[in-house]
C-alpha cells in the first residue's frame, strides 16, 4: 500500500512539472520557428534571382571556352612539336584564370553584396576551411604552390609514389598523370607538398636515359663499350647535342662477379623513351652475338658448359 501511494505521488508530481514546462516549450518552439523563418527570408533577399540564371550562362560559357582552348592546343601541338610544352603550360595558366574569373563573376551576379553578405560569407568560409573543405583548400593552395615553385610542369615525365608517366594537366584540386601503360592517375595536389618528385626532363623535350648491359669479366670489355657507344650514336631517337657516356664498373650479384656497362644518353623527345631503349638493346645484342661477347658466367656457363645434375635413385 505504501509503495502504491509513493508511485501515485511521484506520478502527480511529474504531471505538475509537465504542466508548467509545456507552455514554455511551446513558446520556445514558436519563437524558434519565427526566427528561422525570418532568417530564411533575409537569406532569400540576399539572392539576386535574375543573376542566378545569368550565372548559369556564365558557367556554360566558361566551360565552352575551356573545351575549345583544349582542343585548339591539342591540334596545334601535334603540328608544332617544338612548341608543345609551351602551349600546354599556357593552357594551364589560362584554366586557372578562367576558374577564378568565373567564381568571382558568379558571386557578384548571384548575391547582393553588403555587410551582411560579407559577414555570412566570412563565417561560412571559416567553418568550411576548418572542416568540410580543408582538404580541398589545401589542394588548391598546393596547386598554386606548384605553379609558383614548379617542381614539374605539364608535359614532364615524372616519377611519383611508384607511378611513372607524363603530367597531362595541373588543376585546382589535382594533377593528372598518363602512365606508360596508358593509365590515367589522379593525384591530389597536397600530396606533392610532403612527397618527393623526380622529373626526368624538367621542362625540356629531351631526357636522360640510362641502360645497363652485363658481360663476363673474361670478355672484351673495350669492344663491348665501343659497340654500345656506336649503337647509341646511330639510333634515330638519340639527341646528338648531348654527350653519350658509357660507364664501366664491376658488380657482384649473388656471389658472381660481372662487368656492368651503363649507357647514359639523351632521347630527343620523352615520347620516344621506350622506343629508344628498345632500339639500343636490339642493336647491342645483335652485335654481341656477332662478336661472341657473352653474358656473365652465372648465365651462359651454367647453361652451356656445366651439365645439369641428374637424379639417381638408390
Amino acid at each position: 500500500m505504501r509503495t502504491t501511494k509513493k508511485q501515485h505521488a511521484l506520478f502527480s508530481l511529474m504531471l505538475f512539472v509537465a504542466a508548467l514546462l509545456l507552455p514554455q516549450l511551446g513558446l520556445a518552439q514558436a519563437e524558434l520557428m519565427a526566427n528561422g523563418g525570418e532568417a530564411l527570408g533575409q537569406f532569400a533577399q540576399l539572392i539576386r534571382w535574375s543573376g542566378v540564371f545569368t550565372s548559369v550562362f556564365v558557367v556554360f560559357i566558361a566551360w565552352l571556352m575551356l573545351r575549345v582552348v583544349h582542343r585548339f592546343v591539342e591540334r596545334i601541338s601535334s603540328q608544332f612539336v617544338q612548341r608543345r610544352l609551351m602551349l600546354q603550360k599556357s593552357e594551364t595558366v589560362f584554366q586557372f584564370v578562367i576558374y577564378i574569373s568565373t567564381a568571382l563573376a558568379v558571386f557578384n551576379l548571384s548575391l547582393r553584396v553588403d555587410d551582411r553578405v560579407l559577414a555570412l560569407i566570412g563565417g561560412t568560409v571559416a567553418v568550411s576551411v576548418g572542416f568540410a573543405l580543408k582538404d580541398l583548400v589545401a589542394s588548391f593552395i598546393a596547386g598554386i604552390m606548384i605553379m609558383i615553385d614548379r617542381p614539374f610542369q605539364v608535359g614532364d615525365r615524372v616519377t611519383f609514389d611508384g607511378q611513372y608517366g607524363d603530367i597531362t594537366s595541373i588543376g585546382l584540386r589535382s594533377v593528372r598523370m598518363n602512365t606508360l601503360n596508358d593509365d590515367v592517375v589522379t593525384i591530389p595536389n597536397n600530396k606533392f607538398l610532403s612527397e618527393s618528385t623526380v622529373s626526368g626532363n624538367f621542362g625540356e623535350l629531351s631526357m636522360h636515359v640510362g641502360i645497363n648491359f652485363y658481360i663476363g669479366v673474361d670478355q672484351d670489355i673495350e669492344q663491348a663499350e665501343t659497340v654500345i657507344r656506336e649503337a647509341a650514336a646511330s639510333s634515330r631517337y638519340v639527341y646528338s647535342s648531348q654527350p653519350i657516356v658509357v660507364l664501366v664498373s664491376q658488380q657482384i650479384i649473388e656471389g658472381y662477379l660481372m662487368v656492368m656497362l651503363r649507357l647514359k644518353a639523351y632521347v630527343l623527345d620523352t615520347r620516344y623513351e621506350k622506343k629508344f631503349e628498345t632500339d639500343i638493346n636490339l642493336r647491342v645484342l645483335k652485335e654481341f652475338q656477332k662478336l661472341d661477347i657473352k653474358p656473365p658466367a652465372v648465365l651462359h656457363r651454367s647453361l652451356d658448359e656445366t651439365p645439369l645434375p641428374s637424379i639417381v635413385e638408390e
